[in-house]
């Protein structure tokens, strides 16, 4: 069976074409600058070798329509194609940050596309476009069963005594303000990554998972079911990220509002767009702050430091709940590839069982790598996040 997955952002579409019967990726790509008066679709078909045709095409998308449209165009026709009739496609697999009271994947109905739109207050960045993307999605594969799958599932196991916020409890009980957590997809497929590697079940398992990018979280991981998670409500709490500010004092907004002249909508924005990395040194991408330590920027020197400290920071609390640890994992795409923030991370928490492989770490890795010492008491791994083919093994169940 053929399963597409889509994850649509603000002004981009990704996707991803799998054959289920053995987990084979057909394509991938990218169309982004959508809405911009030129955007770009860059696609790779896999051939049953190692090596993948690529192919980039610059023209312009008005909107996620004819964006989606080029997607199929491709998937189709000429030296790019992949399928020869869209009917091949049985299933289509929506990534959606936040699923609200939805704790678990679902097949898309109306019922669950108005659901969504209520919710879209607690993840603005994220689901009008998730929304837009399975909305476009339903018109060019009519045929096909759509799944929608949530960022926030996997985070559903926490006890309330971590998800409950201390506010008047009638908050929760009309408004549903609690944790929800993010990345859920990633987190459960870098564990049960980590398990395989391990060599044990995944339900033995104490994990710590870092997924850092230019959004980022950590979960504590108890006996393989998430105890814990440093996003909250919105994706904007916990660790510092590229543009969003994260865990700030919440008299923040009312300070701001009071004695800066700033609405609530300005504090919100400036939190979610222009703090963090960005707010701190002016660039919000990890390869332009570590340029700008290299030329004596004090601030960029500032910024990395105060993002690692967030991470040690959790990686320490969550150590402290879980008792002990079988392995810490980095995944996405800082904790992937930036050697820099992992050591720096790591940097005086071998006294808690974590020595880095300095020149383990600082060789790129290919799908996984154990970058721990020997001595360390805890197995550190990097691990390449699939979330696609997490989404992918969800939306085959429900349509099968």
């Amino acid at each position: 069976m053929k399963i597409l997955v889509i994850n649509c952002g603000s002004s981009t579409i990704k996707y991803q074409l799998f054959n289920m019967d053995n987990q084979e990726v057909l394509c991938s790509g990218l169309v982004e600058k959508i809405g911009e008066p030129t955007g770009r679709i860059t696609h790779k078909k896999f051939p049953d070798t190692d090596k993948a045709t690529k192919t980039v095409e610059e023209m312009r998308f008005p909107s996620h329509a004819e964006g989606m449209r080029k997607v199929v165009d491709v998937m189709m026709n000429g030296d790019t194609a992949v399928i020869s009739d869209i009917s091949e496609i049985q299933g289509i697999g929506h990534r959606v940050v936040h699923g609200g009271s939805y704790f678990k994947p679902m097949i898309v109905t109306p019922e669950v596309i108005q659901n969504l739109r209520q919710v879209i207050p607690l993840a603005p960045l994220h689901n009008p476009a998730h929304l837009l993307g399975i909305e476009v999605a339903q018109e060019l594969f009519p045929n096909a069963k759509h799944v929608v799958v949530f960022d926030t599932a996997f985070h559903q196991t926490m006890p309330d005594y971590v998800y409950m916020y201390p506010l008047p409890y009638d908050i929760y009980t009309k408004y549903a303000v609690r944790k929800y957590g993010a990345h859920g997809t990633s987190h459960k497929y870098v564990a049960k990554r980590a398990a395989e590697l391990l060599g044990k079940p995944l339900t033995q398992c104490n994990l710590i998972t870092c997924h850092i990018g230019s959004g980022s979280s950590i979960t504590a991981i108890k006996e393989g079911r998430c105890l814990d998670t440093s996003m909250g409500l919105t994706p904007l709490d916990g660790l510092m990220m590229g543009t969003r500010c994260g865990s700030i004092d919440p008299a923040c907004v009312g300070f701001l509002v009071r004695n800066a002249g700033m609405s609530v909508d300005d504090v919100d924005t400036m939190m979610t767009k222009k703090s963090g990395l960005l707010g701190i040194c002016g660039v919000n991408d990890l390869r332009d702050v570590h340029a700008h330590i290299a030329d004596g920027d004090e601030k960029a020197k500032l910024a990395l430091n105060m993002m690692t400290y967030r991470i040690r920071h959790y990686i320490g609390a969550y150590l402290a709940q879980l008792g002990h640890i079988d392995a810490l994992v980095f995944t996405a795409g800082v904790g992937e590839n930036d050697e820099i923030v992992r050591r720096e991370t790591l940097k005086g928490l071998e006294p808690f069982g974590f020595v880095l492989d300095q020149k383990v770490n600082d060789i790129r890795p290919g799908e996984h790598a154990l970058i721990s010492a020997p001595e360390s008491k805890i197995k550190i791994y990097v691990i390449r996040t699939n979330e696609e083919l997490e989404i992918a093994k969800e939306t085959l169940a429900l349509v099968e």
